[in-house]
């Protein structure tokens, strides 16, 4: 067997083959790895050097400069704008159209939109293992959009015509608030149920390669990559803004002007037309080759690592930790990962003993890299982990606040707003906020942190988080607020009725708030995970963020239910009672904030303990710190 070995600037006295117990010593077990040249790759495959961008057809692009940068981008944007359109749409929508249109209680729709949430963005975790293990982004998002595309054109079909919706007749606002209204046919919700969910698949799989597919237009060797990514990220979070703000307020219009099925139709052509500009860049954009399985690579790790659980780094049969030779990994489109001190356990899967023999299999021996894509997965977790909380007080944002400003005055001077149309506010602060970044975030904080983009990823999120409390703190002041005056001005049992000298703008610093939070929030997230991500695992690592986003919806109904469950007297009242005047929503706000606040201290924590990964180029390694 030929091998060589790897030194670090520490030296060793004794070989692998023979080393003594000081060389394999806590602090040098990754003094020297082992590499040869006689063993199969992990999944069969060849590998390409680091993560070299091919053309569609998987072969190198000989002129960079005709693809990719901000033109490739741009068509990218557009069709995440549609995607976001149409699930806020559907988001802000849908319990409406299932309470006034279907005849379902307001509580089991809330709850059935909020699992469809939930699923759609928790399932993303497919999408990403489909276009890092063998489709790409680019097909991934190919195959995915079509899907949305045709669960939108369902939803719409199913809005307009009247063989897919109960009888409507004999069915007034008094009627639907006694449950008096012609309930919808068990197969009518079987089909509502399976054209939504068929998009709430279609949004899994855009969802995690979208971000990461525009990232991938970027070239890493370029002076200006880090600059790039940054400005990329945050452009990507305005296109989802955007996005918000069209379903906030243009497919509510079209819903009070047109009816139901125009607006969920106009979601469908915005779809389809993004489809469209998608397919239009192909020439453009540059891909990155699937690695394989990265599931297989993580079990791979884990079966071989058990096996060798009683294997000692000092034992006489102790030949080094595997690695295959030169600067490419054993996996397609990956670089090298260095070697690391943590999760020690894991690295007995690289193991190398004289047992091995010339050419053991991948699920008894693995290479340093692979272990390390698994360290970095395991040591990303609690960072976006730790954003479920921002999910889950968005989520009641949707409902409760929404239930609010029914209750209050939504004039300004002569035009009425909808209610369904507060949800733009925070759309609109994050739009400001991203206008604004660049020209005074960056320059002040720059001063502060010496950090040349103004903060580093972990504490825009840090800082998002904690804007997150002060939003909902506030929303407990004023619910508090809202509920005394409702009852002192003779409104407690008029739970339907707006208040004409409370203004349901209020409600915008709660709202404008949360939006400041998102921004920071997860905007340093998707990029903190794109950069901190395995390179054969970028999409898994976006996926993170949405799976966050997926149990926080979850969270939120669990919470309610639980809410419910505890706090309902002999009355059959509770905090979240229907009436929202005998209701206690300020309390579930307090609880919000205290949750929050111990989620934030386990943030710093973690944040504190995190350590930014290097990479085999050795570029840049110097990273600020928290």
């Amino acid at each position: 067997m030929v091998v060589s070995e790897i030194k670090s600037p520490l030296s060793v006295s004794e070989t692998p083959g023979g080393c003594s117990s000081a060389s394999v010593h806590r602090k040098e077990l990754s003094v020297f790895f082992i590499e040869s040249d006689n063993r199969r790759l992990a999944l069969g495959r060849g590998y390409t050097g680091g993560t070299t961008p091919v053309n569609i057809h998987g072969k190198p692009i000989a002129n960079l400069s005709k693809t990719g940068g901000w033109i490739a981008a741009l068509f990218i944007f557009g069709n995440e704008m549609a995607e976001r359109m149409a699930y806020f749409g559907l988001s802000v929508n849908m319990v409406a159209f299932m309470f006034y249109v279907m005849h379902r209680p307001f509580e089991s729709s809330s709850n059935a939109v909020n699992n469809f949430l939930g699923i759609s963005q928790a399932s993303s975790v497919l999408g990403g293992f489909l276009a890092d293990a063998y489709l790409g982004r680019y097909w991934t998002i190919a195959i995915f959009t079509t899907m949305y595309l045709l669960g939108l054109i369902g939803i719409t079909l199913g809005a307009s015509l009247k063989m897919f919706i109960p009888d409507q007749s004999n069915c007034d606002q008094l009627s639907l608030l006694l449950g008096n209204c012609q309930p919808a046919k068990s197969w009518q919700m079987l089909y509502l149920y399976t054209v939504l969910y068929i998009t709430g698949f279609g949004a899994a799989g855009i969802r995690p390669c979208v971000s990461s597919f525009g990232a991938d237009q970027f070239d890493e060797k370029s002076k200006e990559y880090k600059t790039h990514l940054d400005r990329f990220f945050n452009f990507f979070y305005l296109s989802v803004t955007l996005g918000a703000i069209i379903a906030f307020t243009l497919v509510v219009y079209v819903q009070m002007e047109h009816g139901w099925g125009m607006a969920f139709g106009t979601l469908a052509i915005a779809m389809a037309i993004s489809n469209a500009l998608f397919f239009a860049g192909t020439p453009l954009y540059r891909h990155r080759l699937p690695g394989g399985s990265p599931l297989t690579r993580v079990a791979q790790v884990l079966v071989a690592a058990f096996r060798k659980r009683g294997a000692a780094f000092t034992s006489s049969e102790f030949i080094g930790l595997y690695e295959v030779p030169g600067l490419k990994s054993a996996i397609n489109g990956s670089r090298k990962i260095p070697h690391t001190g943590d999760f020690r356990w894991l690295d007995k899967a690289a193991l190398q003993l004289k047992e091995d023999g010339l050419e053991p299999s991948p699920w008894k021996l693995c290479t340093v890299t692979q272990v390390e894509e698994v360290k970095i997965l395991i040591r990303l977790i609690p960072i976006p982990a730790c954003t479920v909380m921002l999910s889950l007080v968005l989520t009641e944002y949707l409902t409760l606040s929404v239930q609010q400003a029914y209750t209050l005055n939504t004039h300004i001077q002569h035009l009425k707003l909808p209610v369904t149309c507060m949800p733009v506010f925070p759309g609109l602060s994050i739009f400001l906020i991203l206008s604004l970044y660049y020209s005074v975030f960056v320059p002040i904080t720059r001063r502060i942190t010496g950090n040349p983009h103004g903060a580093s990823q972990l504490q825009r999120v840090g800082i998002g988080l904690a804007v997150s409390i002060i939003s909902v703190a506030w929303a407990g002041l004023f619910e508090n607020y809202r509920r005394h005056y409702a009852i002192q001005h003779g409104f407690e049992f008029n739970f339907l009725t707006q208040m004409p000298d409370l203004t349901a703008y209020w409600l915008l610093i709660q709202y404008c708030l949360i939006g400041i939070a998102e921004v920071f929030c997860i905007v340093g997230l998707l990029e903190f995970l794109y950069e901190e991500a395995p390179d054969a695992m970028k999409s898994i690592g976006s996926a993170y963020a949405a799976l966050a986003g997926g149990l926080g919806c979850f969270a939120a109904t669990i919470l309610n239910n639980i809410v419910k469950a505890a706090t309902r007297n002999s009355d059959g009242n509770s905090w979240l009672s229907q009436n929202i005047n005998t209701g206690r929503f300020d309390c579930l706000y307090w609880l919000l904030t205290l949750l929050s606040l111990l989620n934030f201290c386990v943030f710093l924590w973690s944040a504190h303990r995190y350590k930014y990964r290097d990479v085999e180029t050795e570029d840049d390694k110097s990273r600020a710190s928290f």
